[in-house]
């Protein structure tokens, strides 16, 4: 039996037993920029624009794309996450962090106190962050209605079963319950690429 088979069985057999099952996003390196960061790096006033629509309501990928500079190296072209937030947020991968070579701490979304800074350059001007670049912690964003069906409650920590060629379990999840949630695990590239990423692909919530 393939690892594809085995998944599409797990699957079925999930539903039928009423097993939390969630799908799974890859997260590449982006940037979260606040209204003042974007003035200086886009051009006074210059709105962001809409590419594609996230799976979370209100997110968006943007056209806009800024330079991300560090001590050793930088990436040209990383795309910027709408809409503006109150702080500046730059996040990256383990793999990311060792090209630029900075040591960001593992960190959920918005928590960047003591982190470090890097640099952002854009088509109208340059910001030097003091702090801002983190590696995600793996997390799900998690819907009310999935949440109380199968009782999980906010900041809960869960381990997710990934089938497939390169199956694995993933711990320290951290679940995100909010209503203006989308249910999806979001992970980065380099746990995508431990996992076997693929579109479609889907994981099982181990309490």
């Amino acid at each position: 039996m393939t690892a594809d088979l085995v998944e599409r069985v797990w699957v079925q057999v999930a539903a039928r037993l009423n097993v939390p099952v969630v799908p799974l996003e890859a997260s590449g390196r982006h940037v979260h920029l606040s209204c003042a960061d974007a003035d200086v790096l886009l051009g006074a006033g210059v709105p962001l624009t809409r590419v594609r629509s996230l799976s979370q309501p209100g997110q968006f990928a943007c056209a806009e794309k800024v330079r991300v500079i560090g001590p050793k190296g930088e990436f040209p072209a990383v795309t910027v996450i709408g809409p503006e937030r109150a702080y500046t947020q730059v996040e990256l991968s383990a793999t990311d962090a060792l090209a630029l070579g900075v040591k960001p701490p593992l960190r959920m979304s918005g928590s960047v106190a003591g982190s470090p800074g890097l640099t952002l350059a854009g088509p109208a001007g340059q910001v030097t962050l003091p702090e801002g670049a983190v590696i995600a912690q793996r997390h799900i964003h998690m819907d009310l209605g999935f949440g109380a069906r199968f009782g999980f409650h906010d900041g809960q920590v869960v381990a997710v079963r990934v089938w497939g060629d390169r199956g694995l379990t993933f711990d320290n999840v951290v679940i995100r319950l909010s209503p203006d949630f989308t249910t999806y695990m979001h992970i980065d590239h380099d746990e995508a690429n431990a996992c076997g990423f693929r579109s479609g692909l889907l994981g099982t919530i181990i309490t």
